[in-house]
């Protein structure tokens, strides 16, 4: 571990190459290098190997993820050019909700004008999600294709995804990782006319209001921080607006789990997973409450009980299994890029 100032993306790239060296082998035996992408749009929807038109194509995805996207290149760029002879993937955030059909990913737009600038739902997360269905179904020693899982990536971004044999069927962020649940500083769904309403009312431009949704609302707006940790702490002290934004954190997942329920028809398994999804006994408590009616039922003990692996947190009697399993995103990323070189 190394606490020194870093003056860009190449030097940071070359003291990790270093690092790796030193500690990991020779460099010149990486059979490939795999790079996290947020955003494939409709375009790239499958691990891609990285030639000129994968990086045009992933440039042109870049006005639905500004602050994404250019610096996913960049990181690209620079691999490519230490190591023109090895393999390069991109492993794409939104390609596990291509998946999604019509009715769950297009919006109520215009046709024309959404067809034009590609408005529509396309989700992230999507390595996470799909590391913990496929984990999730090895736990339960169960064939991922009879099995229907709600996945729910729960860190400071969050997100939920309805998995139906191995295939996202809906899942909660949009266009941008903006829309769905309450996050640590993103406040999930809101009416649009929010925005209408703080540009007349407050005289807030649109890059201020794309800086309030985006970074200082969710738990840092309700409660005034978005550690988890330190939110349950200020509720268990006491303080009113701290418990107040973990009932709107955790009713805002209930309303999805239970509209995933519906759209998946039957649901086997509630899969917990990321920062507070496998650290916080108290967030997953506040979602399961109220979800008996489901056939969720919690083990108080087990759920509070903690492991790095893969466990069921569920009564025995629960008709619906809940699980905390560990994402590894970087594990995922790497397996893509495997099958793909």
């Amino acid at each position: 571990v190394l606490e020194e100032r870093v003056a860009d993306h190449s030097d940071g790239f070359d003291r990790i190459f270093k690092a790796f060296e030193t500690t990991g082998g020779k460099i010149t035996d990486l059979a490939g290098i795999g790079h996290r992408v947020v955003h494939g749009g409709d375009r790239l929807t499958a691990p891609t190997l990285v030639d000129d038109a994968t990086i045009k194509a992933i440039a042109e995805q870049a006005p639905l993820a500004p602050l994404h996207n250019p610096p996913n290149l960049l990181g690209i760029r620079i691999a490519m050019a230490s190591f023109p002879d090895t393999p390069q993937v991109a492993v794409f955030d939104t390609a596990f909700h291509q998946t999604m059909p019509p009715r769950a990913w297009r919006y109520a737009l215009p046709r024309d004008l959404a067809d034009e600038l590609r408005i529509r739902r396309y989700g992230f997360h999507g390595t996470s999600h799909a590391y913990v269905a496929r984990k999730a179904a090895e736990h339960l020693g169960r064939p991922a294709a009879e099995l229907n899982l709600i996945t729910l990536h729960l860190g400071n971004g969050a997100s939920v995804a309805a998995v139906a044999g191995g295939r996202c069927i809906d899942t909660s962020m949009g266009l941008t990782p903006l829309e769905g649940l309450v996050m640590g500083t993103r406040s999930g769904d809101l009416d649009p006319a929010v925005v209408f309403y703080l540009h007349r009312e407050a005289g807030l431009s649109v890059d201020d209001i794309d800086d309030l949704l985006n970074k200082r609302s969710g738990m840092l707006g309700l409660a005034g921080a978005n550690d988890m940790r330190e939110v349950e702490r200020r509720a268990a002290a006491g303080d009113a607006a701290a418990a107040e934004a973990l009932e709107v954190y955790c009713y805002r997942i209930r309303k999805y789990v239970g509209a995933y329920t519906t759209a998946l028809g039957r649901l086997d398994a509630l899969v917990f997973t990321a920062g507070i999804g496998e650290n916080s006994d108290g967030v997953r408590a506040g979602v399961c409450q109220g979800l008996e009616h489901l056939g969720v039922r919690l083990n108080p003990n087990r759920n509070r009980a903690r492991s790095s692996r893969p466990r069921t947190v569920s009564a025995d009697d629960s008709p619906v299994a809940v699980l905390v399993v560990p994402t590894n995103e970087e594990l995922e990323i790497a397996q893509q890029t495997l099958a793909v070189i």
